[in-house]
């Protein structure tokens, strides 16, 4: 039987951490402190408190219990299309501090120190290439040579046909199964990284690469990885003989993120960009909140300050 933690810092590190679990067409329930999926007459006990995030697919039913118990053990609940090609909506537990989040935020709006993650973004990606004299655009430029190259060299080794990047979300069908294979994998390795982001105590929305979506951020901790596990496996399991596509797709990205360690990487890969050497593991925030009382100093929360403001 899986026990909470007592408390916080019992919690198991992101790192060390199973990546994802996908259900679809099952029934969740609460057992005793942990879940068990219901399908087929079967019984599945789910390791939920060593888990990173749950993808549920279409077809599935869950109970507030169960959910309660998922949260409470601190994994990330992902509600996701069929093959998990889709997000609808993301849930999570836990009250932990703000201190990442607000690093974040102070990068993001700062110009300057926003370029400068940009760059840190890029060099991680091609630790080869030399941004320091380049405009964004010559650097997004030779990052499209180089992506387009990797894609070229992935159909050659697995003997896949290879055109160019193309699907329509709204046309699932009629993309080609390399470019089927590559947004289902996309799609799992964003469910990792927004699992790790929101773990960590970032916003998924405030990308500094990407902008404008909910899920900026996510896109850009997910490019540092997909030429090492999303865009191999795809193109792994396309070479080969497949019966269904998007299931054994999915198995390989799981191989493939396991084998490139993405887990243990995100953490200190993100601590690397912000510049921020001493960010750990997420921390519990104190029990009562501060409050905001201009030029970056705080106060102590939960304190009336009638009596102060009479003085």
């Amino acid at each position: 039987m899986t026990r909470l933690p007592k408390d916080l810092n019992q919690l198991p590190k992101l790192r060390d951490s199973l990546s994802f679990l996908y259900i679809e067409h099952a029934v969740i329930e609460q057992d005793a402190l942990s879940i068990v999926a219901l399908r087929e007459g079967e019984r599945v006990p789910v390791p939920i408190a060593a888990m990173t995030v749950l993808l549920l697919g279409p077809g599935v039913r869950v109970t507030h219990a169960a959910i309660k118990a998922i949260c409470d053990n601190g994994c990330t609940v992902i509600w996701c299309g069929e093959f998990g090609s889709r997000f609808y909506a993301v849930g999570m537990g836990e009250t932990r501090s703000a201190s990442n989040l607000l690093l974040q935020a102070k990068l993001c709006m700062d110009e300057r120190a926003h370029m400068e993650v940009v760059r840190r973004m890029y060099v991680r990606r091609f630790p080869d290439m030399d941004c320091s004299g380049l405009t964004l655009r010559q650097i997004r430029g030779l990052e499209g040579i180089r992506v387009r190259e990797a894609y070229r060299q992935f159909a050659g080794q697995y003997g896949v046909p290879w055109k160019k990047r193309s699907y329509k979300q709204e046309d699932w069908d009629e993309a080609d199964p390399i470019n089927r294979a590559l947004s289902v994998a996309n799609s799992v390795l964003y469910g990792i990284c927004q699992a790790a982001i929101v773990s960590l105590g970032f916003s998924p929305g405030l990308g500094f690469i990407h902008t404008g979506k909910m899920l900026s951020f996510v896109y850009d901790i997910a490019d540092l990885y997909k030429l090492e596990a999303s865009v191999p496996a795809a193109f792994s399991v396309i070479g080969g003989s497949y019966a269904d596509l998007e299931r054994e797709v999915r198995a390989a990205c799981r191989r493939w993120i396991r084998t490139a360690r993405v887990l243990k990487r995100i953490p200190e890969d993100i601590a690397w960009i912000l510049d921020a050497s001493s960010m750990g593991d997420q921390e519990n925030a104190h029990e009562v909140g501060a409050l905001w009382d201009g030029d970056g100093e705080q106060l102590q929360g939960g304190h009336n300050y009638a009596e102060e403001a009479d003085e």
